[in-house]
């Protein structure tokens, strides 16, 4: 009994090589060759707004977002500074 239990059973990985092997078939019969399943290249390529997949790439997004922000503030900052240093250099400072 249990040598029939063993032969009906397959592994996820002989499933999917069979899948595999099913595809590559129909494609070879379908005169697209070997790998040549075509896919336009709008599909290929990645998107500027691309939505986070994991709650990881989530956090990262988030920290990135946030280093952004920090940066534009200090450069905001900066050129106020140099604004304010000239106008003194100038004798043009409000007062």
């Amino acid at each position: 009994m249990s040598d029939k239990i063993k032969s009906e059973m397959m592994s996820r990985r002989r499933a999917v090589s069979l899948l595999g092997l099913a595809a590559a078939r129909a494609a070879s019969l379908a005169g697209l060759g070997a790998l040549g399943i075509a896919v336009p290249t709008t599909l290929l390529t990645t998107s500027e707004e691309a939505e986070a997949q994991t709650a990881g790439m989530v956090r990262r997004q988030e920290r990135r977002a946030g280093r952004r922000e920090r940066r534009e503030t200090r450069r905001e900052a900066r050129r106020a500074g140099r604004e304010t240093r000239r106008a003194v250099r100038r004798g043009t400072a409000p007062q």
